[in-house]
């Protein structure tokens, strides 16, 4: 039966048809350069050339021929587990993957922005307009004395307005304030400190106490986070706003950030505007 049928014209048209269609879809070109392109990896000279840059970037001569091996092979590697976990759709699905391709997104509008410098007189106008950011926060210089509650308990800001009381109208570094208080486990002089300096060691309030009150005085009692504290405030610099030709450099560089900045979020807009979100009705 099988062997009568094998015989018909018909049947022997479709065998020959099928092994013609097989052997041009395996012999094909494309299908050819598909296959070699799947599964081949090529090297250029530049690849070689960036590899080198790097090695040499780090502080290290130039590789020798068993180093460049070695670079090529590390990268040959990459390259092979980097297409296998594509095969296999470790790419899909990924939270970190997912955000290392929205960082670098975010590096490829960077990389536009530092293109563009400030045209003439640009600068100077941005700066105009963005003084504030610029400003330089009040700065002082004092001496304290310090009255511990651990030692003292509730007596410390008692025992500081005493001291006090004892030290009106005496000098910064009279022997009288050397000799009160109890140790500190810092500094009793503090020369020239930002406000923000003065925040993170003694607390907000004692820094906002300290730049209010009178200079080449003794005043307190002050609290912080430490305890109580009579203070000499030798000097305050008022905040100021620089010139522009003191900073230009920073006015350039914070420039460039806000440059950056702005390329990022545009080009954010101009994508977010492709889609639609769909949100639950509760977080909309």
């Amino acid at each position: 039966m099988v062997a009568r049928l094998l015989r018909e014209p018909l049947i022997q048209f479709l065998f020959v048809g099928l092994a013609l269609f097989g052997a041009w879809h395996l012999w094909s070109p494309s299908a050819v350069a598909h296959g070699r392109a799947a599964n081949r990896i090529v090297l250029t000279e530049d690849d070689v050339r960036q590899m080198t840059l790097v090695w040499v970037a780090q502080g290290r001569p130039a590789p020798t021929a068993e180093e460049m091996r070695n670079l090529i092979g590390t990268r040959v590697r990459e390259e092979v587990l980097y297409r296998e976990a594509l095969a296999l759709g470790l790419d899909k699905d990924d939270t970190i993957v997912r955000r290392q391709l929205a960082r670098k997104m975010e590096f490829l509008a960077e990389d536009v922005s530092k293109l563009e410098e400030p045209k003439s007189g640009e600068l100077r106008a941005w700066y105009d307009q963005h003084k504030a950011r610029f400003a330089l926060p009040p700065r002082a210089s004092f001496r304290h004395v310090y009255f511990s509650p651990d030692r003292r308990g509730a007596n410390a800001p008692r025992d500081a307005g005493a001291v006090l009381g004892m030290l009106a109208g005496q000098p910064m570094d009279a022997p009288r304030a050397a000799a009160a208080g109890d140790p500190f486990m810092f500094q009793s002089y503090y020369g020239d400190r930002g406000f923000d300096g003065v925040a993170r060691e003694f607390g907000p309030s004692f820094a906002r106490a300290l730049l209010a009150a009178k200079q080449g005085a003794w005043t307190g009692p002050i609290a912080s986070g430490y305890g109580w504290h009579v203070v000499f405030v030798e000097s305050v610099t008022p905040e100021r706003v620089p010139d522009f030709d003191e900073i230009e450099p920073d006015v350039k560089a914070a420039w460039i950030e806000y440059r950056r900045e702005d390329v990022r979020s545009r080009m954010y807009q101009d994508m977010r505007a492709r889609y639609e979100v769909v949100l639950p009705e509760a977080n909309r």
